[in-house]
């Protein structure tokens, strides 16, 4: 085949370093324009993207060209750097080390589009942790409650 098809959905959770809420929402929307800028950058296409304080949703449909690590590390490493240039927080901003990566299939991706841009009010009833933990267990994602963001339950 001369050229390659793809159709690859990934909801993408990354949240700041020990879940702060440093991103002010005066800055939200600057960030979240950024960050397309970067996915772009990247040959994918974002699809939704919207942040509370603490942590970020992205839905991305992904380049076959790029890995799922490269992906999150260019988009963490660059959006940090940005915020950092910016002095939007007094001291360092780090994103924390890890990411929540799932895959979404075209006839669910309406379903994670409106969760998404539902952060606000889903995060007035539920904790970043509690969220996280219902994504692991819905999406069946083995993990070791020792290494699962301890201070945030």
């Amino acid at each position: 085949m001369p050229n390659t098809y793809s159709q690859i959905y990934i909801h993408c959770v990354f949240a700041v370093k020990n879940r702060l809420n440093l991103i002010p929402k005066k800055h939200g929307e600057e960030i979240k324009k950024y960050i397309s800028g970067i996915i772009s950058g990247l040959n994918c296409k974002l699809i939704a993207i919207e942040n509370v304080p603490n942590h970020f949703h992205i839905l991305v449909s992904m380049s076959p060209s790029i890995s799922v690590s490269d992906f999150m590390g260019k988009v963490k490493a660059n959006s940090s750097r940005f915020i950092n240039e910016k002095k939007f927080v007094a001291g360092k901003f780090e994103w924390q080390t890890g990411y929540g990566v799932f895959s979404v299939s075209k006839s669910g991706a309406e379903k994670v589009i409106k969760y998404i841009i539902n952060q606000e009010e889903h995060h007035r009833t539920k904790s970043f942790g509690e969220e996280y933990l219902e994504f692991l267990k819905v999406y069946e994602v083995p993990y070791d409650e020792r290494y699962i963001f301890e201070d945030v339950l």
